[in-house]
């Protein structure tokens, strides 16, 4: 990880005005410092060693085609897995859907840009094979191209095992919200929140169907354990909204006796994407990116075997994978040498 040269006034600073400071100028696409006493107890605080990644043998994803199952039914799952990543065409989606190409999984990769979407194919295609990964346009706000979205995939893959929702907005803005437009407001709440339940709900309608079931992730971010985000409130607030969402769907779907279909919560952490360096104004935000953030590669490297170990472990409790921890946040951060 790279490392910084801290100025002689963090070092001024008492842990609890450190962590203070941190929360308060901090800000990315993923959650900042979440100790894991702040998770309510009805979720699975899950961090593991990385499981090794299998290598195994490409299977026809036709093999398995959907079929109508009654809710609580369900077939086993093994891989190769078959894994839908929106907004996967850069960023951390994109290196999920990298690392999970990699341990021999099937890929949907999906954008708002059809251009992204053709360029990202492209590139994986050239390095995975061809039938291997897919790709499709789909804006999440819009309920209709998120059901193409389940009809494309149902057509090239036949079913689909993980669902990850990573397609988030910041509007590429950090200012206060008395200064925020209104059409990055909209930007923001359309995609971040509206576009998780349309998502979530065409998710579950489709894996409620399947023999296999199905998993799907919700991709926290900065604000979703509770703590303020100044210059990007609505992002925040969007952002723990993620976290109500994801327990409301695991207390309906045990309230339906639904055991085939979870909602699981994926917190990557501080990840140097476009959307987290372009608010890096201030010389703290600076050092603190510097310190706690990285490369999506590393994140995905992390996230993905542990993903992949809960369908492999027979597991269909809810979990909290969490690539940065807050022992993990503040250990980096004091053990910057002056």
């Amino acid at each position: 990880m790279a490392t910084a040269t801290a100025s002689s006034t963090f070092h001024l600073l008492s842990p609890p005005r450190a962590r203070a400071l941190a929360h308060a100028i901090i800000f990315s696409k993923a959650t900042l410092f979440q100790p894991n006493s702040l998770v309510n107890s009805n979720f699975s605080s899950f961090s593991p060693s990385p499981a090794p990644i299998p290598t195994t043998s490409f299977t026809s994803p036709f093999s398995l085609k959907a079929q109508a199952a009654t809710p609580g039914e369900r077939q086993p799952m093994v891989p190769p897995y078959n894994v839908l990543i929106t907004g996967s065409s850069k960023g951390i989606g994109y290196a999920l859907a990298k690392e999970f190409l990699r341990a021999g999984d099937n890929v949907v990769i999906c954008s708002r840009s059809a251009e992204r979407v053709e360029s990202a194919v492209k590139s994986l295609t050239e390095e995975y094979g061809e039938q291997r990964v897919w790709g499709t346009q789909c804006d999440v706000r819009e309920a209709e191209d998120v059901k193409n979205l389940v009809l494309f995939a149902q057509k090239n893959l036949g079913y689909i095992d993980i669902w990850i929702n990573n397609a988030g907005s910041n509007a590429y803005s950090y200012k206060p919200l008395a200064e925020a437009s209104d059409e990055d407001l909209i930007e923001v709440v359309s995609t971040n929140t509206l576009g998780l339940m349309i998502c979530c709900r065409e998710a579950i309608k489709m894996m409620l169907q399947q023999p296999r079931g199905g998993h799907i992730f919700n991709i926290d971010g900065a604000g979703s354990d509770g703590r303020p985000t100044p210059r990007f409130a609505a992002y925040g607030a969007t952002k723990r909204s993620v976290v109500h969402l994801t327990k409301s769907l695991q207390a309906e779907l045990r309230m339906q006796d639904v055991k085939n279909v979870v909602v699981h919560n994926l917190s990557p952490g501080m990840v140097t994407t476009d959307l987290l360096m372009s608010g890096a104004t201030t010389k703290q935000a600076k050092f603190f990116i510097n310190v706690l953030a990285e490369p999506a590669e590393v994140v995905a490297e992390y996230l993905v075997p542990n993903i992949r170990s809960i369908p492999g472990n027979g597991s269909w409790k809810p979990t909290y994978i969490r690539f940065l921890t807050g022992l993990k946040a503040y250990s980096q951060i004091f053990s910057v040498k002056k």
